[in-house]
């Protein structure tokens, strides 16, 4: 066999993609991941979608937290209704009008 000739180049080639198929049909059945053919697992896509999920929270957090201070607010307000006598409460409405 000639080093020179394109069958030697394609059998090397066949050979790696045939035993990368081999190697992605193993990891397959026994549950892991299949890899790319650099040999990488997909990680870096969920090391991204990790990090869109923390920022759709950290977004969702600051949200909720403004409702939390403003319903805060609210019960302030309606505890200083409930505890204030009913004389100061009719005076302070009298002054609204």
């Amino acid at each position: 066999m000639e080093w020179g000739k394109p069958l030697f180049v394609i059998m090397i080639v066949a050979i790696c993609m045939g035993s990368w198929l081999i190697n992605n049909w193993i990891r397959a059945r026994h549950g892991y991941e299949p890899t790319d053919e650099w040999g990488a697992t997909g990680e870096g896509k969920k090391a991204l979608a990790d990090t869109r999920k923390i920022e759709l929270l950290t977004n969702e957090n600051a949200t909720l937290q403004g409702k939390v201070s403003r319903l805060e607010e609210r019960i302030a307000v309606l505890e200083r209704i409930a505890t204030d006598p009913a004389e100061r409460t009719a005076r302070e409405i009298d002054a609204l009008r």
